[in-house]
């Protein structure tokens, strides 16, 4: 049921002297970008009437195909916190439209809309809760980032060794004023790392979330004088930052992966939806795991799966199985990082773990065994860097059905330019090595 009309975001709008809002949409590879107008311009954007240029975003169109046209979501609208109660800020999420009046095949939110249409035709509606994890990182003189942190916290370390607890605390006050309902937050395993996680949702509200989530963080970071960062790996010789996916599939109302006569109290939908995920694993990686960076992290001995494999208990495999039941029983996948464009990452997995229902395809053996004291050699492994990765997503029509054609030839061109550009750069690891030997 929609939460709001047309004339409720008017009248919100009105009532709180909302005076700019953010129309508000993601380009192919995640990243948010919006259209700010004021509130004279309000009714104009309900009726689908604002245009942009989509020849200036990446993945986009032609030059000569550029104006594009926003559809809000009524749904996201939400006014910031953050400013003054005179001349407040509010956002609404948009779908991408062309101008033939039809859905942008660019639009990464339409395909997750798609693939979440073909879901609720099996009677099934998608949840998903994220775990978001992120560094907190000093600034320089100029306020550009850095890598530097005086930090020496670990895991659910408390002030005065959390140096971040405050601007976390304030990120979380934020969030739930915008209406999160923060289920947990605490200090990482490594220096100035933190996770804040927020409760579950329908995967497209979810999406939305982790892009609002990524926003808000670095804008009360900032704030504080910090800088945060979603890199999957910014520093050597630690753990690197994931968001781990934790995925089920509920109908009328109850969710149907568990079952108590089960084997692990799990229903043979769980184990097939499991199962389409490991099948696919593979080739969607390059979406759930996009930069250079995101295989610094898929490494063994830093909590990061590098095969493909599953266990009802421990964490080093691709999919964990927590130990709730009832409601709160669910798949984890904990390959994929926030770098990840989330439409196209909940997209991929939900058409994977349909796939799997759809052929009652098994998992096999889950492993009690710690993966990376596993002989390589019997398990199937994730991909090792971009281009294995990039590989793997060439070969699978299986993604070019699910991205559709555009998405996956932008997808790749770029991911292509992207392994040939970090090819061709000399780093400092090669001089460090190199230089004074040879």
């Amino acid at each position: 049921m929609d939460r709001y009309t047309k004339q409720d975001v008017i009248d919100l709008v009105r009532e709180n002297d909302v005076k700019f809002i953010r129309l508000q949409f993601s380009d192919v590879f995640g990243t948010l970008k919006n259209v700010a107008i004021t509130s004279t311009q309000l009714e104009k954007a309900l009726d689908n009437k604002v245009t942009f240029d989509g020849s200036s975003v990446d993945g986009f169109v032609r030059i000569e195909e550029s104006d594009m046209y926003l559809y809000p979501d009524l749904d996201s609208f939400l006014i910031y916190p953050w400013h003054s109660h005179t001349g407040r800020v509010a956002r609404m999420i948009c779908d991408v439209y062309g101008q033939d009046g039809l859905p942008f095949q660019g639009d990464s939110r339409y395909v997750l809309k798609k693939v979440l249409r073909e879901c609720k035709k099996t009677g099934f509606n998608f949840n998903v809760g994220p775990e978001c994890e992120f560094f907190l990182f000093h600034t320089d003189d100029e306020g550009r980032p850095t890598t530097i942190t005086h930090e020496k916290a670990s895991y659910f370390d408390v002030a005065p060794l959390d140096l971040g607890e405050s601007a976390r605390r304030d990120m979380i006050l934020n969030l739930e004023e915008m209406g999160f309902e923060i289920e947990a937050s605490h200090h990482e395993v490594a220096p100035a790392q933190h996770e804040i996680d927020f409760k579950y949702d329908n995967a497209l509200r979810t999406a939305d979330n982790i892009l609002t989530f990524k926003f808000v963080v670095k804008i009360i970071a900032k704030r504080h004088g910090l800088y945060a960062s979603f890199m999957p790996k910014p520093l050597s010789g630690v753990d690197g930052s994931g968001m781990h996916l934790n995925m089920s599939l509920w109908k009328d109302g109850r969710n149907v992966f568990p079952d108590s006569e089960g084997k692990l109290g799990l229903s043979t939908e769980a184990y097939h939806f499991m199962a389409g995920i490991l099948k696919h694993a593979p080739e969607m990686t390059l979406i759930t795991n996009p930069l250079i960076n995101s295989y610094k992290r898929i490494v063994p001995g830093y909590e990061a799966p590098v095969d493909i494999s599953w266990s009802p208990a421990n964490r080093s495999p691709l999919v964990r199985v927590p130990a709730a039941r009832g409601s709160g029983t669910r798949l984890e996948l904990r390959s994929p990082d926030s770098a990840a464009n989330p439409y196209l990452a909940l997209a991929v997995c939900l058409a994977a773990g349909l796939d799997g229902l759809k052929n009652k395809l098994d998992p096999g053996k889950g492993s009690v065994e710690n993966q990376y004291n596993v002989d390589s050699a019997q398990q199937e492994s994730l991909p090792r860097d971009l281009k294995e990765a990039v590989q793997m997503f060439e070969k699978s029509q299986f993604m070019k059905d699910i991205l559709g054609e555009h998405i996956y030839n932008k997808y790749l061109t770029a991911k292509k330019k992207e392994w040939e550009s970090y090819q061709q750069e000399v780093s400092q690891w090669e001089l460090n090595e190199y230089l004074y030997k040879i």
